[in-house]
């Protein structure tokens, strides 16, 4: 099989791998879809990872091979992969908190098609491991690949938006209106939150105003009047970053009320340094909180969302690379156009 292989820092080649050999309890899928993510835009840009590996994560297929102490699964299931699980035992010290990203099993990657485990969907097979296999989630007719590739990162949005303690009534900011920016910006309205959105793209805030957003505006104009003419002179209850530009926190910190929260979502690499007014943590009771991959917990809640239509993914599909020109895809993702959002690959 072809596939996109990591071989250093700004360093893909498209290469003849061996599909993945498959265990007892593994299942191996062929890809349809997989969309590019950001933090696979920076391992790859900024070589944060030894290679050789084979990212994608955001991986859509069909079962073509079945271990025989699979049960679940059968050849020929549509299913959207899940590449971190975590272990989900009562003596889990994370798990029992539902703190599942920092488990240390789901911190091992199970999906690969070689190498060093990385997700494996850049590539025309993977193989989902035995932990992980129980995870997939099965697509419904009526539902693409496409949309169903949207499961694992709205679920990571979601979760932010409960770490954020988002309700009705409450003005958030969503910094950012890229794809990630946009699930968010649906999601919050969804929970009857007023949305204003900012981004530097005409085209992501006129989509950002469809899905509901009360006021879309480039950063450069005047956010603050937004911000307060919704929420009453308050402030923003919450300000989501969803950009990987730590220059913006300190904007975010700008715009929350008293005891308002500021969620990190983008900051994908450690060692990536700002500074922040201690005081307006301490004397105005501002939170800075993060928010990482996804949670098991609402992995079912992420895809019916998606399966019902009430997020609606079809608009931020801009594009669609076959395998064979995956610098391309990833070239335009780090250097957005004016109508580019989610780029999505398949094998051909």
């Amino acid at each position: 099989m072809i596939a996109a292989v990591y071989r250093g820092a700004k360093a893909l080649q498209i290469e003849e791998v061996e599909i993945p050999e498959i265990g007892d309890r593994d299942v191996l899928v062929k890809v349809s879809v997989c969309g590019v993510c950001g933090t696979d835009l920076k391992k790859i840009s900024l070589g944060l990872q030894p290679p050789p590996r084979i990212y994608g994560h955001e991986t859509t297929g069909t079962i073509c091979k079945v271990g025989s102490g699979v049960a679940k699964w059968k050849v020929g299931d549509r299913v959207a992969v899940n590449h971190h699980i975590p272990c989900l035992q009562p003596d889990c010290f994370y798990c029992s908190r539902q703190a599942f990203a920092q488990c240390p099993i789901y911190k091992k990657t199970g999906a690969t098609a070689g190498f060093e485990p990385a997700g494996g969907g850049f590539a025309e097979y993977v193989r989902v491991m035995n932990w992980c296999v129980d995870g997939m989630i099965k697509i419904p007719e009526g539902v693409s690949f496409e949309e169903a590739s949207f499961v694992e990162p709205l679920n990571t949005c979601l979760k932010g938006v409960r770490i954020a303690g988002i309700q009705s009534g409450d003005t958030v900011l969503v910094i950012g209106q890229g794809p990630i920016g946009m699930l968010f910006t649906q999601l919050a309205v969804l929970q009857g939150a007023k949305v204003v959105a900012t981004d530097k793209i005409d085209y992501r805030r006129e989509i950002a105003l469809s899905f509901g957003a009360k006021a879309a505006l480039h950063p450069d104009e005047d956010v603050r009047s937004a911000v307060m003419g919704l929420s009453d002179g308050r402030g923003a209850d919450v300000s989501i970053v969803a950009v990987p530009h730590v220059q913006v926190i300190s904007e975010a910190f700008a715009q929350v009320r008293p005891s308002g929260k500021v969620l990190l979502f983008a900051q994908t690499r450690l060692k990536d340094f700002f500074q922040v007014d201690a005081g307006e943590v301490c004397m105005n009771e501002k939170a800075l909180i993060g928010s990482y991959s996804s949670d098991y917990s609402l992995q079912d809640e992420a895809a019916s969302l998606i399966f019902s239509g009430k997020v609606n993914v079809g608009p931020l599909i801009t594009h669609r690379f076959p395998l064979s020109q995956i610098n391309e895809a990833l070239n335009l993702a780090m250097n957005p156009t004016e109508q580019s959002l989610k780029i999505l690959m398949t094998p051909c």
